[in-house]
């Protein structure tokens, strides 16, 4: 299933993207109940793929017609998380290595999972702009990763339980200002700009995922390859990072957690490329699809 976010009729409406077209979650709530409801609201509430499934089956039976396609808007599937989204640097080997390769370091291989977030407001959906604002950065560089929804909450989760915490999977694209990251020697500002966190185009719930270490990710600059790599790669899997993560520190649904990048970014490229105004950069996730952006100038 397909749960998202999109903007119709001047609202956030909470969407399945289902065979029939796009439904809307609210049709299936009682009445008086669905006014400002978010997706967020009903992963908080457990509801989420229950009315999913509800709004298909009312589909299915001609009792719910689809929105019109032609006056939606995709959004990010949670426009705005209620925490910051969690995030995972260095969990590709050959991420590490280009590193090393473009700065002549040795770093080795993290022991744990290095954890940094992105602001909520970073977050955009399909379709919109990378704000590019030349006077804050000169260096603007792209990373394609997947991303983990939880849908059950818990504090000191296992490793063993972790997956039956997830509700599904989408896509982010961890948009980061190198010069920034450089200067302030850490990773939240120079990622954690306006716009810094295209995600979707919907979560794909985790029943549809078999194994989310078997999934191919991609991302490409105006059609060009630069990343390509498998999920399968990951120095931490994902019941590793959510046990490491939650360790004293309560998960609760709706967070999103990124899980890092493979090789292939700009800054790392002989000689360095970095994204220029009117670049596209599409990310794709096998199972999951793409997530396409343009970089445009403030």
């Amino acid at each position: 299933m397909k749960l998202g976010t999109i903007e119709w009729a001047g609202q956030a409406v909470p969407v399945c993207f289902a065979a029939q077209g796009i439904l809307d979650l609210r049709a299936a709530l009682p009445a008086g109940s669905a006014a400002a409801t978010t997706l967020l609201d009903l992963i908080a509430g457990g509801r989420a793929v229950a009315l999913g499934q509800r709004v298909q089956q009312m589909a299915a039976a001609g009792e719910l017609a689809p929105l019109p396609a032609d006056g939606v808007k995709p959004l990010a599937p949670i426009p705005r998380t209620a925490r910051n989204v969690f995030c995972l640097g260095r969990n590709y080997a050959d991420h590490i290595q280009e590193d090393n390769v473009s700065r002549d370091k040795q770093t080795p291989p993290p022991e744990y999972p290095q954890f940094f977030t992105k602001p909520s407001s970073a977050i955009v959906g399909d379709g919109a702009a990378i704000r590019y604002d030349e006077r804050v950065t000169r260096r603007l560089d792209y990373e394609v990763e997947l991303a983990v929804v939880i849908g059950t909450g818990g504090r000191d989760i296992n490793a063993a339980d972790a997956l039956k915490h997830v509700l599904g999977y989408t896509i982010v694209n961890d948009v980061t200002a190198r010069d920034l990251q450089r200067r302030h020697d850490q990773w939240f500002k120079g990622k954690g700009l306006d716009t810094f966190c295209p995600m979707g185009p919907w979560i794909v719930t985790a029943d549809e995922i078999a194994d989310p270490h078997a999934l191919r990710l991609a991302l490409s600059v105006n059609g060009e390859p630069r990343q390509d790599a498998s999920t399968g790669d990951m120095i931490f899997r994902i019941p590793q990072i959510i046990e490491s993560l939650s360790a004293g520190l309560t998960l609760e649904p709706g967070d999103v957690i990124a899980t890092g990048t493979p090789s292939g970014v700009g800054y790392a490229m002989n000689p360095r490329r970095f994204l220029a105004a009117g670049d596209v950069v599409e990310c794709y996730v096998q199972g999951i699809g793409r997530l396409t952006n343009t970089v445009q100038a403030a």
